[in-house]
């Protein structure tokens, strides 16, 4: 597979990736929040919260997807090893560890107000440790990209 198919690819998954975001966020959370407010009307008060919450969590991955789409577009100009995605990685890897603890935080400030279900609250724990790991997967590849730019820059250097 050649650079420009794989950024093309790349692309393609980024696009499904925020398509789903989209149907998550904007229907299927409504959703299941205005069924939850007619099931249980003891926690109608708690829909706007709730959802003014989730939609915050959503703002930091699709800016990290828009990182994604500048790596895949220096992928298909054959810059796949370049300082440049390195520190594209290492946003990613605060957005993701941003929102992680974004997300912990305002789950614990929800469960304080007692507008959080204990279960939801254990729930949300998994959520966290998805994005410390993908935390941890954005700074291992930051740091492989860069000694692959070093790497790389040395050759060039060398002829």
């Amino acid at each position: 597979m050649d650079q420009k198919k794989l950024s093309a690819w790349l692309k393609g998954i980024m696009i499904g990736i925020g398509l789903c975001g989209l149907i998550v966020y904007f229907i299927i959370l409504p959703i299941f929040g205005y069924s939850m407010r007619l099931s249980y009307p003891g926690f109608a008060a708690w829909l706007w919260p709730w959802m003014s919450f989730l939609w915050m969590t959503a703002i930091p991955c699709y800016a990290a997807l828009l990182m994604g789409w500048r790596i895949a577009a220096n992928i298909g100009r054959d810059r796949s090893f370049s300082k440049e995605n390195a520190r594209l990685l290492q946003i990613i890897a605060g957005l993701a560890a941003g929102d992680s603890a974004f997300f912990f935080a305002g789950n614990i400030v929800l469960f304080f107000l007692n507008m959080n279900h204990p279960g939801i609250f254990l729930l949300s724990l998994l959520v966290c440790f998805a994005g410390i790991s993908v935390t941890v997967a954005a700074v291992c590849l930051s740091h492989l990209v860069h000694k692959a730019a070093d790497l790389q820059e040395q050759s060039d250097l060398t002829i």
